[in-house]
């Protein structure tokens, strides 16, 4: 194994977020809450004076295979927490360690589950520090060490399949830091995009900007203790569901769009099955919330609004859906599950794994019935081979089983069923929002500090989707071979 490589893709990682860190304390500079200040330059000294330490000098044997990726992407994760989680810890913003870790892991892995009941007295550097960390978490901080550092092309791409969310990893330029920056571009453009639109409704720019980093990063962390529904505002909801389904959609699919190849973009099966679940939660949810809003189509925009929010994960506040009725509760169940398309920054099980998984389940009753007959698995036009099959149905067994231990554990910390299975659910999926104490503005400070990190490690756990977690954790990736 390659353990100086390790070290030195941690130490980037480190470098680049005390760079990161700059941004807020500027924030906090311009709006001149000096008292915030130094909690962020401590930060920053500390994540740049670990970064060197670790990745001071590029090792000449740069080679990183499956492995190496692995660990690398899973303890990236967990370093860039702790010293992320200082600036909440050192300002008093959150004066529980634990309390500090669990908010900032979850803004990392884009869940949006918070332990902040009141977020409007927290200083402006704090609050854009906690959306930042959605917006930096969205497109994964690997990918933004592949834009600018050079590994060695064809081992990079072991790096981007321990990071990219999704059964495959596809190529849209020759090498990944070409790929990383076309990503991060298209990234950056639909972020500003946003932030414009909401401008144009009224919205303050530093609210913009945050709920689009926040959009963007499909997390949902907001600058108002109401979500969304602060603004009270029709179009503020259109644009914010809207862009929830935008990035939940595969990056590459803007690329070909940019490249005009729009016939390949219709012809996505995952994205056709997408925006086919969007519109039928859409329509059902809004059938049956009209019968709470008085008003079919302020039924609709909330629905649209709340499907757009759970389905990408990005979970933010501001549709009470606790009162809505028990069928829109199914509904937001079956979302909490699926997830959006793969390559997206959105968590969930990924509906291309769903698809795949009906077509294999279709095969597989085909065969018992003509035995002879020899079928493929066809996904997005391509054979799907038999190692891609084992993987999607072994990734979909590991995630089932941690689901039902941990929400038996929750329910073990004194919690119901409800609350403690959809909190696991959230934090696996990295939703934010769920049933139960829960509810719809994915607060979790009611949980002791012995569940917050258990939950905490379940949601580093979902966002490098499972295995790079159990892979750093098991005594046989450290065994010499």
């Amino acid at each position: 194994m390659n353990y100086k490589m390790i070290r030195y893709i941690i130490g980037m990682i480190l470098i680049a977020e005390s760079a990161f860190m700059v941004l807020p304390m500027l924030v906090s500079v311009f709006y001149k809450e000096y008292d915030v200040l130094m909690p962020f330059v401590y930060s920053i000294l500390a994540a740049l004076a670990a970064g060197i330490l670790f990745g001071l000098k590029k090792p000449k044997n740069d080679l990183v295979f499956a492995r190496e990726s692995y660990i690398a992407v899973a303890a990236g994760w967990i370093f860039v927490s702790f010293f992320g989680a200082m600036p909440f810890y050192l300002s008093g913003s959150i004066p529980s360690l634990v309390d500090a870790l669990f908010e900032t892991v979850s803004g990392f892995t884009t869940t949006g589950a918070t332990i902040l009941a009141d977020v409007e007295t927290l200083p402006k550097g704090i609050l854009f520090w906690r959306a930042f960390t959605h917006w930096i978490g969205g497109m994964g901080i690997i990918m933004f060490l592949l834009m600018l550092t050079q590994f060695s092309e064809g081992h990079s791409l072991y790096i981007m399949r321990a990071e990219v969310p999704g059964p495959t990893v596809g190529k849209i330029a020759p090498k990944s830091s070409s790929n990383a920056l076309i990503l991060y571009g298209i990234y950056s453009g639909l972020t500003v995009l946003e932030t414009i639109l909401l401008i144009f409704s009224g919205m303050g720019v530093f609210d913009a900007v945050t709920t689009a980093m926040s959009t963007a990063g499909t997390g949902g962390f907001s600058v108002r203790n109401a979500g969304i529904a602060a603004y009270e505002s029709a179009y503020v909801e259109w644009v914010v569901g809207f862009f929830m389904i935008v990035f939940g959609v595969n990056f590459n699919l803007y690329y070909l769009m940019l490249l005009r190849r729009f016939k390949i973009v219709f012809k996505s099966e995952e994205l056709r099955v997408f925006l086919a679940i969007v519109a039928v939660s859409t329509v059902i949810m809004g059938i049956n919330a009209t019968e709470y809003y008085g008003d079919f189509s302020v039924a609709i925009r909330k629905a649209f609004f709340q499907t757009g929010a759970i389905i990408s994960t990005t979970g933010f506040g501001g549709v009470e859906f606790m009162n809505w009725p028990m069928l829109c509760h199914s509904v937001i169940l079956v979302l909490l599950f699926t997830g959006a398309c793969a390559g997206s920054t959105a968590g969930g099980i990924k509906i291309s794994r769903i698809i795949m998984m009906f077509k294999m389940l279709r095969k597989e009753s085909h065969r018992l019935a003509h035995p002879h007959e020899i079928t493929t698995i066809k996904f997005e036009g391509k054979i799907v081979d038999k190692e891609t099959r084992s993987f999607i149905m072994v990734y979909i067994s590991a995630f089932f089983a941690i689901l039902a231990v941990s929400s038996i554990a929750v329910m073990m910390a004194g919690h119901d069923y409800e609350t403690a299975f959809t909190a696991t659910l959230s934090c696996i999926n990295n939703v934010g929002p769920g049933l139960g104490e829960i509810g719809h503005s994915g607060y979790f400070g009611f949980f002791n500090g012995g569940t917050k990190i258990f939950l905490s490690l379940l949601m580093l756990t979902g966002r490098p989707e499972i295995f790079p977690m159990l892979i750093l954790f098991m005594p046989s990736t450290w065994r010499r071979h």
